[in-house]
């Protein structure tokens, strides 16, 4: 079993800045599928004695993700006496602390004192955190993070210094919640991708080869893309440089012949399209009670608003528009959910259907505006 735990911060108003903590969390059990269970774990090079079980979870098992949070609940309760607030997705666990970059030193030694309690917590649930494996990163404004001096904390028995950047559930993030390095990783990883692809391409049908490409290129440009709106443009023509490679290797086209009739022919949306895609799916979910309440409560609309109802924006399906001084805070769902949203057209706003049809219907209009 393995638990990666984040520990991070939620806050992003003026003045403060975030600490982000990654530790990892391992058990190592092997269980037997068959009837007589055995157990027997293995701590360093040391493989304790074989105990025959009477119950038991398999590895891999439905009911072992359940079982599991079920067992780490009380893990959320010890965050909360420390004065901190956690959030959790599978088994990656984030907490967060924020406060004025003038108080670093204090939130520091909240952060490690909470660290400490969660620690005395796992060992007696029979749980390992590994304090040499820990990131962690401040996150703030670039004159924020000018007004803090420490490199690096002690935490439980290890020094660990203030990463650059660090991995959040795949996405690459700096200092200042930047993507450039998870834009630069991405294309390393997918032109990697490309360069195997080719050399098997002349034995590949065209079918097979986009199968593979959405495998291995699509499923890549499409995880947490609503992370890169309003990202600059030259990150933008860096992706879209790969879907355009892809789109050449399926179709065996040479480097200069033009990208557009090729993109249309496998029905592709650009990067920008697609990232508008993926933003307006929750937003529809969110005006149809079939979204998380945290995000629903983002998404308001204008007729709901008193003194606003009588606007003709009131009957178009519009949505409120947050605004925002940061150019930080123009990436928040709140504020480019409903500009997303209220940018599209009012049919496809006041439409009553289903998810998936209104998928389709996304895709069709994006598609026709796009080429």
């Amino acid at each position: 079993m393995h638990n990666n735990m984040e520990i991070t911060s939620a806050s992003f108003q003026n003045q403060t800045i975030t600490i982000f903590c990654k530790t990892v969390v391992t058990i190592s059990v092997q269980i037997s599928y068959h009837m007589n269970d055995a157990s027997q774990v293995c701590y360093g090079a040391t493989l304790s004695a074989v105990i025959q079980l009477s119950f038991g979870v398999p590895q891999r098992s439905v009911l072992g993700p359940l079982l599991f949070l079920l067992h780490t609940a009380e893990l959320f309760d010890v965050i909360a006496s420390s004065g901190l607030v956690g959030h959790s997705y599978a088994d990656d666990t984030q907490v967060y602390i924020s406060a004025p970059a003038e108080s670093a030193d204090i939130v520091v030694d909240h952060f490690i004192s909470c660290v400490e309690r969660i620690k005395a917590w796992m060992s007696s649930n029979r749980l390992k955190m590994n304090a040499d494996k820990t990131q962690i990163i401040r996150l703030g404004t670039r004159q924020q993070l000018a007004k803090l001096s420490t490199t690096e904390i002690q935490l439980l028995s290890s020094t660990v210094e203030f990463s650059s950047a660090v991995s959040n559930l795949g996405v690459l993030i700096d200092g200042q919640l930047n993507v450039d390095n998870h834009v630069a990783s991405l294309c390393r990883s997918c032109f990697f991708q490309l360069r195997q692809l080719r050399t098997i391409r002349s034995m590949l049908t065209k079918e097979t080869t986009v199968t593979l490409i959405h495998a291995f290129i699509g499923s890549r440009l499409d995880y947490c893309n609503s992370l890169l709106y309003g990202i600059s443009n030259t990150l933008l023509r860096r992706l879209q440089s790969i879907q355009n490679a892809a789109a050449r290797l399926i179709t065996g086209a040479k480097k200069f012949d033009h990208i557009t009739p090729m993109l249309r022919e496998l029905h592709w949306l650009p990067i920008r399209q697609r990232i508008t895609y993926k933003l307006s799916l929750p937003v529809y979910k969110c005006l149809h009670n079939a979204a998380p309440v945290y995000l629903s409560s983002d998404c308001v609309p204008v007729s709901s608003l008193a003194g606003r109802r009588q606007l003709h924006s009131s009957v178009s399906g519009t949505l409120d528009s947050q605004r925002t001084r940061t150019v930080l805070g123009r990436r928040a769902f709140r504020v480019c959910g409903p500009a997303t949203w209220n940018a599209l057209p009012t049919e496809l706003r006041t439409a009553n259907v289903c998810p998936d049809t209104f998928g389709k219907k996304l895709k069709t209009c994006l598609f026709k505006s796009s080429y």
